[in-house]
């Protein structure tokens, strides 16, 4: 894809478990760009504590005023302010069975341990309410994702990934692995 060399601020997007974040760091990586993690940077403190919205909004203000940036996190509710500086967004959308997938694998992977997309002090854990935002992410979430990117329609490309194969593949592509 030509648009994503040229990207300075890209928005990795998708439900838990999609492959956000390894896709994100990849893209950082590959074009130097930093890398934030809405969950580490912007959402947790150690022990699963929720940061004060006030000081999330005023994080998430300062990485995207960032020249350069990947950013990996979905959350509908911040999606304006981080659409409004994206040069591109990657919108990681497989079935639901790939996104249950990767959060067993991942659960399996970390446990007992924090993620380093995580804060510190979080240990992977999986719950039923998690398993549940998976299974009914397209239902609950997708239309409030797909509301706040028509905001944007014409004006930030929005490439959509149904599967690991085609993330696997763009990067390929990028490495000049045809």
């Amino acid at each position: 894809m030509r648009l994503l060399p040229g990207a300075a601020r890209i928005l990795v997007i998708g439900c838990s478990g999609s492959g956000k974040s390894t896709l994100a760091r990849a893209l950082a990586e590959r074009f130097g760009l930093h890398y934030v993690s809405m969950d580490r940077d912007v959402f947790w403190l150690p022990g699963w504590q929720a940061r004060p919205r006030e000081d999330a909004n005023r994080r998430i203000a300062e990485f995207v005023a960032l020249p350069r940036w990947v950013m990996d996190g979905t959350s509908p509710r911040t999606l304006p302010e981080r659409l409004a500086r994206a040069d591109l967004v990657i919108w990681l959308r497989p079935p639901r069975h790939v996104s249950l997938y990767g959060i067993v694998t991942r659960w399996f992977r970390y446990a007992g341990r924090t993620r380093p997309e995580m804060a510190e002090g979080c240990p992977e854990r999986i719950s039923p309410e998690f398993l549940r935002y998976v299974w009914h992410f397209e239902r609950d979430s997708a239309p409030r994702i797909v509301e706040r990117l028509a905001a944007y329609e014409g004006e930030i490309p929005l490439l959509v990934l149904k599967s690991r194969g085609e993330s696997r593949a763009l990067l390929a592509n990028l490495d000049g692995r045809h």
